[in-house]
């Protein structure tokens, strides 16, 4: 097995891009109660279903765009602690920031440290103008990191296939 290609470094993070031996730590993301509650309920049930969401969604987003969501691990042990990275959703003018974590990882900054990261990549390394953020209203952990990163708020908007008005936040 070659050694994985870090698309972002932080002081405490690694970001890479997924793989399907990360099937077991997307059931776990993915089934959480805040992903669930915020987020939605992707419907991933098996190691089986969860691989052919990462083949779907990430790595095709990687092979599409040359961009995508990315593993965060600890620099320190390698550990894979959560997901952030940039997503070409339809119905949206520009990229979309994304960032969720394992429960026990909340709340200690790799999601700000890792949003930070990817931001600044994806102006300086991809040359993006301009990166939203889309967030449940009520989801007010999110948003505090949202407007912790500099963004502010745009609109209300509905994704195309959704029935929930959500809250659109944009880099200035």
């Amino acid at each position: 097995m070659s050694s994985p290609t870090y698309a972002i470094e932080t002081e405490r993070l690694r970001l890479r891009e997924a793989t399907l031996n990360d099937a077991d730590l997307a059931l776990q993301i993915y089934n959480s109660p805040g992903f669930i509650e915020f987020v939605g309920d992707r419907g991933l049930r098996t190691t089986d279903d969860a691989k052919a969401y990462l083949e779907k969604n990430l790595l095709g987003s990687y092979a599409k765009n040359g961009f995508g969501l990315y593993i965060v691990e600890l620099k320190a042990s390698g550990e894979p602690v959560g997901m952030c990275g940039l997503v070409d959703r339809p119905g949206l003018d520009a990229p979309d920031i994304g960032f969720t974590f394992l429960p026990d990882h909340m709340r200690m900054g790799y999601g700000y440290e890792s949003a930070a990261a990817v931001l600044d990549y994806g102006r300086n390394k991809l040359g993006m103008t301009r990166i939203l953020a889309i967030v449940d209203p009520k989801n007010a952990k999110s948003i505090g990191l949202i407007e912790k990163l500099g963004m502010v708020f745009d609109r209300k908007i509905q994704l195309p296939g959704d029935d929930e008005r959500i809250s659109q936040y944009t880099t200035i």
